[in-house]
């Protein structure tokens, strides 16, 4: 039986706009945001930048912990991202590059 993994995930733009979202395939997603393929708020705000992510096994878990940080406030989410992300950095830049840019 094969194994799910979900993400959810914040992307940013320069100006750090922050777009949240869930997936089955950050790779693919991260992709998709990079090079503007899905019409809406984070190619409007050219959010190209992972900046956050957190993986669960559970897709309920992960849907449940995308709404929760949409709930949040901007204070709260800018948080959350310089715990582990001080710099703003692309983490897509050192995971992803090898599979898709």
């Amino acid at each position: 039986m094969k194994a799910h993994c979900y993400s959810v995930y914040i992307i940013a733009s320069k100006s750090r706009a922050l777009y949240i979202g869930m997936t089955n395939d950050l790779s693919r997603r991260v992709y998709e945001h990079k090079n503007d393929l899905t019409e809406g708020f984070s190619k409007k705000y050219r959010c190209h930048r992972l900046v956050y992510y957190e993986s669960f096994d559970d897709v309920s878990k992960a849907i449940d912990r995308e709404k929760q940080l949409k709930r949040w406030s901007r204070t709260k989410k800018v948080w959350l991202i310089e715990r582990r992300n001080p710099t703003w950095e692309d983490l897509a830049a050192e995971r992803f590059t090898r599979h898709m840019f």
